[in-house]
């Protein structure tokens, strides 16, 4: 092989348009012409579509170049395609790097043909082509080679498709598209081998193709099935159209079908929010009752048209979504593909317009559909094209919010809210009624400069299992000297949930009495009992108040710091429990913080036994979005389903004693599922700052228990 390799023989190339003729290849060239125009065309129709969106509440291309960048880095190296998927990630790896370098293959060859070569022809008067010698022969070799990858990949994503029937992969919106595009990439993956076996059977098997080792192959079996020289050069030029019709079709087609998911995901990925769920839109404040929230298909930013063009019916968000899991109306990809649909069907006139969203079965998505999502981004986590489901789901909910269709239990929290200024209902003057039991006491931060405002929290407050995990908490940073306050009865409910719910107007004034608030105080920081909490004032309170700019803390975060620098107390011996971690979704997914809490655990001397489904995996307990509020026929409920995760399924199998939170929503949720899946005898809940505090010796002493 190497003596063929290092040919330097001129003439070492192929003919391009071998036994075409000159009319086919005007013909040819013709038909190119116009399946570029209908790409071309295709492309500024879509692109030209989103314009008809809302504009987008967020700047999506400042820093252009850097964003373009980071897109071609993350889906060159497919990193989002491995995330949780060897195999998925593999067989994208080798469709797209294969078709991208046949692609290119392509494009020089037609640099040659039509630029070089004529441009040495008419401007030098001695044409040259450089598609000759070593430089033919490397590129045969690469192209047989990556075009090989790209056969693979499509034959692996057929096995796992037809053979498999991997269950991800269908749905509602699986279609004759589908099967068309896969077979289609497959068909053209081996007609060109088989194109390219035909020719090097036909010219006789040249020596210097055999660096084209697959089309080579291709020709021996051509020869022992039977096909002569003549045959081959007979049939050649049928071959040679059969493969390049359709390629052309398929060109010309990908804006209009499946493939156009090949240009639409890479501007998403350019496109995308690095905050989106962490912080949502906002509302115009000009606009009236009827203009908020998801009115009509253009309702929506082009942002938001765009996800839904970028959807690749891949199926990764509903295979990760809890609320699909627990039997709830709520399947992402389909809500992002029905809204797709219907805007489609529109532009056609092939349907009437209709609500987005509504109570029944008049409209696009059902009411319970939206109802059913605890916001707990999963499927934005899991989705390789950086489709932001929830700012279209807030969008929708918040148009359920104006039109009075909102759950009841949910408005009835809504409207506690609105009235004490937390969801249970109860006078601001018992917020702090739980620290009458200590035997210190907490300092007011609003008549004493501090380092940390805690900001306990509704649950913390009001709730009696988890007013056990404020008094821990409580008692670590009074025994640790840390300079903290808490805001008494002029706390308020930080807004996270009451924002993803849909209510917007309700959510601004609640970042306006709080921040009012805030400014009384003297602080340096901010430390939250809550993830949700901690969420809104870090990413989205920013967004809404101008002078909010005080640095924000999980409590875990801060108790981690604590014991860094020496001053819990720990020698890491004091408990010998087997414990199991459960990452909440706005501390880990929506934050990244997934070391502090285990830092934490272990410093207690407690064994850590990870569920399957930790960090950015994990498994939502149902209460997010307002799930807390409702009440859902579902079974298993997420949490009863996390529970018997972690009795069952813990890395080393063996018995965990306690299953450890760092979020009150979490605590509630998962005593719930502890009664109701009958686990009460099997394993017990906790929060970290219990096993903290049962790790300094100081339940008793400061009476942390009810």
């Amino acid at each position: 092989m190497a003596n063929f390799v290092l040919a330097q023989t001129t003439g070492t190339t192929r003919p391009t348009f071998w036994k075409i003729g000159l009319l086919g290849e005007a013909v040819f060239y013709y038909l190119a012409v116009v399946a570029v125009l209908f790409f071309v065309y295709g492309v500024y129709d879509r692109f030209a579509r989103y314009t008809r969106g809302e504009e987008d509440w967020f700047d999506r291309l400042d820093d252009l170049p850097g964003r373009i960048s980071r897109a071609a880095k993350v889906v060159v190296s497919n990193e989002k395609q491995f995330n949780r998927d060897l195999y998925g990630g593999l067989m994208h790896s080798f469709i797209m790097w294969g078709f991208l370098t046949l692609l290119i293959g392509t494009t020089i060859l037609m640099i040659d043909m039509d630029i070089y070569q004529k441009f040495t022809h008419y401007a030098l008067g001695n044409e040259r082509s450089f598609f000759v010698n070593d430089f033919y022969l490397a590129y045969s070799l690469v192209m047989d080679a990556m075009g090989l990858l790209f056969v693979v990949g499509v034959g692996m994503a057929i096995y796992r498709r037809y053979w498999v029937r991997n269950h991800r992969l269908w749905g509602r919106h699986t279609s004759l598209e589908d099967d068309l595009f896969i077979w289609t990439l497959f068909l053209l993956g081996v007609g060109g081998y088989v194109t390219e076996g035909m020719r090097i059977l036909g010219t006789g098997f040249r020596n210097f193709e055999s660096v084209s080792f697959v089309g080579w192959f291709v020709a021996d079996v051509l020869q022992i099935v039977g096909v002569s020289q003549g045959a081959a050069v007979a049939w050649y030029p049928v071959v040679w159209w059969a493969h390049a019709i359709p390629a052309l079709v398929f060109v010309a087609a990908i804006p209009y079908a499946k493939p156009f998911h090949m240009l639409s995901s890479f501007a998403n990925v350019v496109t995308h929010d690095e905050k989106a769920g962490k912080r949502l839109p906002g509302v115009p404040s000009d606009a009236g009752p009827e203009e908020i929230g998801a009115t009509d298909i253009d309702s929506f930013s082009w942002r938001q048209l765009l996800d839904q063009d970028a959807c690749t019916k891949c199926g990764r968000c509903s295979s990760v979504c809890p609320a699909k899991a627990s039997d709830r109306p709520l399947d992402p990809r389909n809500v992002i593909l029905d809204l797709k649909q219907y805007r489609e069907d529109l532009d056609a006139g092939r349907t009437d317009e209709k609500p987005i969203i509504a109570d029944g079965g008049a409209s696009v998505i059902d009411s319970e559909t939206m109802e059913s999502c605890m916001a707990c981004m999963a499927c934005m986590d899991a989705c390789p094209v950086d489709i932001e489901h929830l700012t279209s789901f807030t969008d929708m909910n918040r148009r359920l919010t104006e039109s009075g269709q909102m759950d009841a239990n949910v408005q009835d929290a809504m409207m506690n809210v609105f009235q004490n200024g937390n969801t249970f209902g109860d006078p601001g003057r018992k917020r702090p009624e739980w620290t009458d039991t200590l035997d210190f006491e907490i300092p007011d931060a609003r008549d004493e400069d501090v380092e940390f405002l805690w900001y306990v929290g509704d649950y913390p407050s009001y709730d009696e299992r988890n007013r056990r995990v404020a008094r821990s908490l409580a008692t670590i940073l009074h025994e640790t000297d840390v300079s903290y306050g808490i805001l008494y009865e002029d706390e308020q409910n930080d807004g996270n949930d009451v924002r993803r719910v849909g209510e917007e107007g309700l959510y601004e004034m609640l970042v306006e009495d709080n921040v009012a608030a805030f400014e009384e105080c003297g602080f340096d920081k901010i430390v939250c009992t809550d993830p949700h909490s901690y969420n809104t004032f870090k990413n989205e309170y920013p967004e809404e108040a101008e002078e909010f700019d005080a640095p924000v803390y999980h409590y875990t975060q801060v108790v981690e710091e604590l014991f860094r620098a020496g001053r819990m107390g720990l020698s890491g011996t004091e408990l010998d429990y087997t414990v199991t971690y459960h990452d909440p979704c706005h501390l880990g997914r929506y934050n990244d913080e997934y070391e502090a809490p285990r830092e934490i655990i272990r410093a207690t001397g407690c064994t850590l036994d990870e569920m399957p489904r930790n960090r950015s995996n994990s498994f939502c307990c149902g209460g997010g979005g307002g799930g807390l509020w409702m009440d859902f026929d579902e079974d298993p409920k997420p949490s009863e389903e996390r529970i018997r995760e972690a009795l069952e399924d813990t890395d080393a199998g063996s018995a965990v004693e306690k299953f450890v939170v760092a979020c009150p929503m979490c605590m509630t949720m998962y005593e719930d599922g502890r009664k109701t899946g009958d686990y009460e005898d099997k394993i017990e809940i906790v929060d970290v700052a219990e096993l903290v505090v049962e790790a300094l010796g100081a339940e008793e002493h400061v009476k942390v228990t009810a």
